[in-house]
C-alpha cells in the first residue's frame, strides 16, 4: 500500500504542481498576485500528504504572535513545500542563490520574495540581501532559513552556516526555532505513513551573541534529534 500511495501522491501533487506552475506567469504582471500561487501549492501539498500519504502533521508549542524569523530544521523536501503553514501570510524564504537562476522559476520566485543567499560573495551579498529583506519587512512578512544550508539525515545534526546570525542581524527580528522530523516518512521510498511533528522552540530574541545565537538555534531545531 505504501508503493500505492506514493503514486498517487507523485500523480495528484505533481500535476497538480505543473497547474499551479503556469499560474505563476500570469500573476506575475499583476502587482502582488504571485504571492498566492505559492500558498496555493503548499496547501494542495499538505492536502496531498494528509489526504493521500495518510501523513499526520501535528504542531507542538505556541507560534507567538507578531512578525518573526522561523529557522526550521530540514530533513526532506516535506518542510520546504510546507513551512509557510507555520505563517499567517506569505513567507519570505531565503535560499540558495543558483535558484533564482532557474528560467522562469526564478523570475516568479524573485516576485514572490524569495531572497538569494551567496555564499561566496561576502560583504556585498549581504548588503543586497539587507536591501531586499528590509523592503519585505516592511510589508509585514514573515522570513525562513533552514540554518544548516541543506538537508540533514533524521538522527543526525548538521553545521550551522555562517549566514544565521547575519541575517538576524539585519531582521532585527526573533528567531522561531522549529525542529521537525519528516525523514523517516517522506524522505524515503515508498513513503510511508506516521505523524510529522513540528516542535516549536523558544523564542530568540534580537540582540544576542552570535555564540549563543547558534548555540540555542542549533539545540532547538535538533531537538527531535536528540545525540545517542
Amino acid at each position: 500500500m505504501n508503493w500505492l500511495r506514493t503514486l498517487l501522491f507523485s500523480i495528484f501533487f505533481y500535476g497538480g504542481s505543473l497547474i499551479l506552475v503556469l499560474l505563476c506567469f500570469p500573476a506575475l504582471i499583476i502587482p502582488g498576485a504571485v504571492k498566492h500561487p505559492p500558498q496555493w501549492w503548499s496547501t494542495w501539498h499538505r492536502w496531498c500528504v494528509t489526504g493521500i500519504l495518510g501523513i499526520k502533521v501535528v504542531v507542538e508549542g505556541e507560534i507567538p504572535e507578531g512578525q518573526k524569523f522561523f529557522a526550521v530544521k530540514h530533513e526532506s523536501f516535506f518542510e520546504a513545500i510546507d513551512s509557510p503553514h507555520l505563517s499567517r501570510g506569505p513567507i519570505v524564504p531565503f535560499g540558495k542563490i543558483e535558484l533564482l537562476s532557474i528560467p522562469l522559476w526564478g523570475q516568479a520566485a524573485g516576485h514572490y520574495g524569495v531572497i538569494g543567499v551567496d555564499r561566496q560573495a561576502g560583504a556585498k551579498a549581504l548588503r543586497s540581501m539587507g536591501r531586499q529583506a528590509s523592503a519585505l519587512k516592511k510589508q509585514g512578512r514573515d522570513f525562513l532559513l533552514f540554518p544548516e544550508g541543506t538537508r540533514v539525515a533524521h538522527g543526525e545534526r548538521g553545521q550551522m552556516q555562517s549566514g544565521l546570525y547575519g541575517i538576524y542581524k539585519l531582521l532585527g527580528l526573533p528567531i522561531v526555532p522549529v525542529a521537525v522530523n519528516s525523514g523517516p516518512l517522506y524522505q524515503c521510498s515508498p513513503k510511508r505513513r506516521g505523524t510529522i511533528t513540528y516542535r516549536i522552540g523558544e523564542v530568540i530574541p534580537p540582540g544576542l551573541s552570535r555564540d549563543e545565537v547558534e548555540t540555542r538555534v542549533f539545540e532547538a531545531i535538533n531537538a527531535l534529534n536528540p545525540p545517542e
